[in-house]
Order: C-alpha cells, then structure tokens, then sequence
C-alpha cells in the first residue's frame, strides 16, 4: 500500500449507498450512530441530522454517502482494528432508526485492518500522551 493511500474507518456497500440515498430524499441529511447498545449492536442507527446528540465520547469515523457516521467510544476501542462497512439486509432494526419503514435494516459488517493499513491509521491518528 503506497503511503499517501487513503484508509477508511468506515465505509458501505452499494446496497447501502442506495438506501442512504433513498431515506435522503424523504427525510433530508441524514447521520449514523453505532453504539453497541443492548438490542443489535450490529445495527447503526440512522437518523434525519441533528435529531441524535453526540457525546463527548463519541468519535466521528467518516462518511458514507455524504452523511457523518460515528461510534461510542467504547465501541471505538473494542472495534479499533477493523474497517466497518455498511451494509443493508432485508428485516427491521432498531424502531428510532429512519430506514424500518423500508423493511430494510442497516448491519455492520466488519473485516480486520491488514498491517499496511493499521501503519497509516496509526501514524495519522492523534499520539495519546
């Protein structure tokens, strides 16, 4: 992997992109929440932009589709490692998130950073002291 290659945190299939798309234009910007909450921590919630808060903790990941997606920040550390892609399966999630209507849920997927990628996450990312 050559140096100046950008690594995403997040990203999302087509499926996906196309569903982002569609809730778009019925609910207008939209955001993602991945908790790891007590229903389906697989599931990111997804929400018409501003109507969840962001804590303190909670880190902004990057995009999909345009829209900001962030992780708590305990997920963050548990799932560090790992490149999260967002992808959509026919059934209903979480009852606050946009997309139940559908009859379609957002699920993360996830695969393991290989040792190239995690060099370019870690020398671009903040040094803790």
């Amino acid at each position: 992997m050559e140096a100046s290659a950008e690594v995403l945190r997040v990203t999302a299939t087509d499926a996906a992109l196309e569903l982002i798309e569609r809730l778009q234009v019925k609910h207008g910007p939209l955001m993602f929440h991945q908790s790891g909450g007590c229903c389906d921590g697989s599931s990111p919630m997804c929400y018409p932009h501003g109507e969840f808060i962001v804590g303190d903790y909670d880190r902004l990941l990057g995009h999909i589709g345009g829209m900001p997606f962030y992780i708590s920040g305990p997920q963050f550390e548990y799932w560090q490692h790992t490149q999260l892609i967002i992808d959509v399966v026919p059934g209903r999630g979480g009852m606050f998130s946009v997309e139940g209507p559908e009859g379609l849920r957002f699920l993360t997927r996830s695969r393991l950073f290989t040792d190239e990628e995690w060099a370019v996450l870690d020398d671009a990312e903040p040094q803790r002291p």
